[in-house]
């Protein structure tokens, strides 16, 4: 007798997800392009034809948290000192079975919030060469990074279905007026240009540890050294005239920051630039720096939020600078507040998150990389032409190296898009790597700045200001 749910892992299409479609209901999101659903048997018949491809695996009574493993896009000059997927997934299946506490540097963790001391339950649902669908315990799904190969990725899936949400035609409209009257500025040139490279300098060292004078090993989202990071984030951006506060989101889990900037005319209209300060080092247990991942992102945002207040500026849109937790254990701090945006009905224009800009392969051009899966077409559009712009020394590409946090907000049918360090797959080698330093080979603030300059003509542009 078949099963009374089964799970569906096909490549994901709206048509999937069309409010005719009995799948709409049984829709577990979109990961790296393979949508899940799990529905019974004659949902999944009736939706043959809608499906170009797929497998099909039971969903039996004694499933417990879902994640979905996908190896990251990733160079084959850098990924090919790691073996093959495949061997990874054995290995790590079975540090899993033997995983009985977590041990991060500086660990907030208490021993009720540890792995019992008892050999864990897993289950493998589905495996393909590059990735593979688990059900493992609820505790082991949290702290699933601290043993993962640093080219995989761990992405728990939503304990029930959720809503296929698009962004409104009435919020594309938007971007799309935005797009057509994008031409050049010179008080925006003058402000963009205003960036402070050795200020980011000094920010990107106390981030990483390396001015010895934070005290940070790792800024994982466990650790204390991410619990410092946040501290230091709020004031530095309160500094710049922001408000800032801390939002939990997960028990253990260092918090979300966000900052905001008010409105100086009666509107709830918001534009939201982010970053995750959040880090991960080779299976998470050693130092993690997070110098390129993510602490590039997050000295862009900071770099953004001090010229805010270097050149006095106000705005005519409410603004907010977000640094997320949890990225790194699944994008768990940014889907927790985008929902919280979402429940709000907040009046979202845009999102754009920061991840990785600072890697520049050697013999290769400054880069700016777009999202080439998740995002809204429209606002990394509106990027590129801000790029070609204000920082025309980047070449403008696709990547398929998906998704950071932006991918919460557009699930959430906000316009939303990535900025990454390269038209490409990842090219850096000290990825999710103890070496991820910014004194490095490589490590160049000059495309950050380059990068973050077309950030914030975006933010110019959508949320409008004023100079003194």
């Amino acid at each position: 007798m078949a099963p009374l749910n089964s799970i569906l892992i096909t490549p994901f299409d709206v048509s999937l997800v069309a409010p005719s479609s009995c799948l709409s209901q049984s829709f577990y999101g979109n990961y790296g392009g393979q949508g899940i659903f799990i529905s019974d048997m004659d949902c999944l018949q009736s939706s043959d034809h809608l499906l170009s491809s797929g497998h099909i695996v039971p969903a039996t009574e004694d499933l417990q948290q879902l994640v979905w493993l996908e190896e990251k896009a990733t160079e084959e000059s850098v990924r090919s000192a790691a073996p093959p997927f495949t061997e990874e997934l054995d290995d790590l299946l079975s540090r899993i079975w033997n995983l009985k506490s977590v041990r991060v540097e500086g660990s907030l963790l208490s021993e009720q919030e540890t792995l019992e001391d008892e050999k864990n339950e897993f289950e493998v649902l589905f495996r393909s060469d590059s990735s593979a669908l688990l059900s493992v315990s609820s505790e082991t799904a949290l702290v699933l990074d601290t043993t993962l190969p640093r080219f995989v990725r761990a992405t728990p899936l939503p304990p029930q279905a959720v809503p296929f949400v698009p962004v409104p035609s009435s919020a594309i409209s938007r971007v799309k007026d935005l797009l057509s009257s994008v031409k050049f500025d010179p008080v925006v040139a003058s402000i963009v240009s205003n960036i402070s490279i050795e200020q980011m300098t000094n920010d990107i060292r106390f981030l990483t540890g390396e001015d010895t004078k934070s005290g940070i090993v790792s800024r994982h989202s466990f650790s204390e050294g991410g619990r410092t990071a946040a501290a230091w984030l709020s004031d530095r951006f309160e500094e710049t005239g922001a408000t800032c506060e801390f939002r939990d989101f997960l028990v253990g889990f260092a918090p979300n920051v966000i900052c905001r900037y008010p409105s100086t005319v009666d509107t709830t209209a918001t534009v939201l630039l982010s970053a995750h300060y959040d880090s991960r080092g080779s299976f998470g247990s050693t130092r993690a720096p997070g110098g390129d991942d993510d602490g590039s992102g997050t000295t862009a945002l900071l770099a953004i939020a001090r010229t805010i207040k270097r050149k006095g500026l106000t705005f005519r849109s409410n603004v907010e600078l977000a640094a997320f937790a949890g990225e790194e254990q699944g994008l768990l701090g940014s889907r927790a507040y985008a929902r919280e945006m979402k429940e709000a009905k907040t009046n979202l224009t845009l999102m754009i998150q920061a991840d990785m800009l600072a890697y520049h392969a050697p013999g290769e051009p400054a880069q700016l990389g777009l999202p080439q899966f998740i995002g809204t077409p429209e606002v990394a559009l509106l990027v590129s032409n801000m790029s070609s712009i204000y920082s025309p020394e980047l070449q403008v590409g696709y990547t398929a190296a998906c998704c950071s946090d932006h991918q919460s907000f557009h699930e959430q049918g906000f316009p939303a898009t990535q900025v990454f360090e390269r038209a490409g797959p990842i090219a850096d080698p000290m990825y999710h790597n103890s070496g991820d330093l910014s004194e490095r080979e490589g490590y160049d603030l000059e495309q950050v700045k380059s990068i973050a300059k077309a950030e914030f003509a975006v933010l110019l542009h959508a949320a409008g200001y004023d100079l003194p």
